[in-house]
């Protein structure tokens, strides 16, 4: 069966397939390698009815989505493992991390979002949104900087212009060299917003999206939050900011604005569907019905939350009450690694901690990490394997010692640890090839990372 320069390629019979949508794929799936989508789903024992100019065997993969991380910053690669950071409560850790990034220059920003976008590719990522809130002087145009950096990888990202308007000396956390105007901050989010941002559908699928993110209710002025919402929806953007991570945060709140986070985000015009939340840890059972009511999304943060001691997000609950639940691995200096399949895991041991073992599975983990992520974006075009999304697919092997033994390969795929990807494929284009990235010099990149980590340290 062959048809040549048809670009349809059929991914053949795998081990395990996870759609997301419980759609039989048994015997794998066809993508258009031009068009970037899926064109068919082939059920037990069917064949294709396309011609395909290839066929892949991945007999012995476990084929799932393009893993989607909903909350990172790249930036932080370059402060992994911090001493002046280690074994410290969030608060803490920030004023001990802010000086050292507000000396970030352009060349950094660079490599730093290069080698965590290749991080997460080569982890089964295909696509990430980043918070990028730092923007000193020397880096006004991170965005910019970013944007270039992702074309170069070439995964999908959303990237949050993220801002810091309240300093020190007016009562927030982050030295003043970090913190802009608000005038500032607006005048460029809606620059970047008319520059880059690509709407998306099923028909024109994004690989750039713009949001606006203030970094958190502790380091921006209630104004620009208010100001943000406005424009953000006056261009159909999405909203994205920290919230309810710890209880020092509530404390926080509570003496900064006479209420809980979840008040003052009402009080501003943030508790609608078109935000979503990273952490979302402290809330109580009246805020979890509130945020489900308005469907407002929430970034779970497994590792981060763990390594800083924060909590464990509510996953059930907000789910029950409606809200929506995504998957992230946020920055890598609160986590220290960028690799999304090892999230998943993180994510179905944590939440066995709250829950019982039959009430969170390794299906719901994936879910997250992939459906559930893609709706936190707002995105019906990724997350799941149906004809017309687009081809973005992961496929891992089950080889090697932590697998030997294993009987269902669905949930060895999370059980037993996988922490690489085989092929990696972006809108039908192969971003992995054998477990190699495609489109950077792996050891090159890494040796101009670490000479920028060293600069700024």
């Amino acid at each position: 069966m062959s048809q040549k320069n048809n670009g349809l390629l059929w991914l053949k019979k795998p081990k395990a397939i996870f759609t997301a949508n419980q759609e039989d794929a048994e015997n794998g799936l066809v993508i258009d390698t031009v068009t970037g989508k899926i064109v068919e789903l082939i059920g037990r024992n069917a064949q294709p009815s396309h011609a395909c100019e290839r066929i892949m065997d991945v007999s012995e993969l476990v084929i799932t989505p393009g893993l989607v991380n909903t909350h990172h910053h790249l930036y932080q690669t370059l402060t992994r493992a911090y001493p002046s950071a280690i074994n410290k409560r969030l608060f803490p850790w920030l004023q001990s991390l802010y000086p050292v990034w507000a000396k970030l220059q352009p060349e950094m920003l660079t490599a730093a979002t290069e080698l965590g976008l290749s991080e997460l590719i080569l982890s089964g990522c295909s696509t990430v949104a980043d918070h990028h809130y730092l923007f000193p002087n020397a880096l006004t145009e991170a965005i910019d900087i970013q944007v270039a950096a992702a074309k170069n990888v070439g995964c999908r990202v959303v990237l949050t212009r993220g801002s810091m308007s309240l300093g020190q000396e007016d009562g927030g956390l982050p030295p003043q060299s970090t913190v802009q105007k608000d005038e500032q901050i607006l005048n460029d989010s809606e620059r970047l917003i008319k520059t880059y941002h690509q709407t998306s559908d099923l028909e024109h699928s994004a690989m750039i999206q713009i949001a606006l993110a203030p970094c958190s209710p502790f380091s921006v002025t209630t104004e620009l939050m208010r100001e943000t919402a406005r424009l953000a929806r006056s261009y159909n953007v999405r909203l994205h900011t920290h919230l309810a991570e710890t209880e020092d945060e509530n404390q926080f709140c509570l003496k900064m604005f006479g209420m809980r986070p979840l008040d003052y985000l009402a009080s501003v015009d943030w508790l609608a569907s078109d935000v979503w939340l990273a952490h979302g840890i402290h809330f109580n059972d009246e805020e979890i019905r509130r945020l489900g009511q308005h469907k407002v999304g929430i970034s779970h943060c497994p590792s981060s939350n763990m390594l800083l001691a924060s909590g464990i997000c509510r996953t059930k609950e907000l789910q029950a009450a409606g809200a929506v639940v995504g998957l992230a691995v946020d920055g890598s200096a609160s986590n220290d690694a960028s690799n999304m399949i090892q999230e998943v895991r993180q994510a179905l041991l944590i939440n066995r901690l709250r829950y019982q073992a039959d009430e969170v599975t390794h299906l719901d983990a994936l879910y997250w990490a992939t459906k559930g992520s893609a709706q936190l974006l707002g995105r019906d075009d990724i997350g799941e394997l149906a004809v017309g999304k687009q081809a973005d697919i992961a496929c891992f092997s089950l080889s090697g010692l932590r697998f030997s033994g294993y009987h269902d390969p669905l949930a060895a795929l999370i059980l037993c640890g996988a922490d690489q990807v085989t092929h990696l494929f972006c809108a039908g284009k192969q971003l992995v090839d054998s477990g190699q990235l495609l489109t950077l010099d792996i050891e090159q990149l890494a040796a101009r990372h670490r000479l920028m980590a060293q600069k700024l340290a």
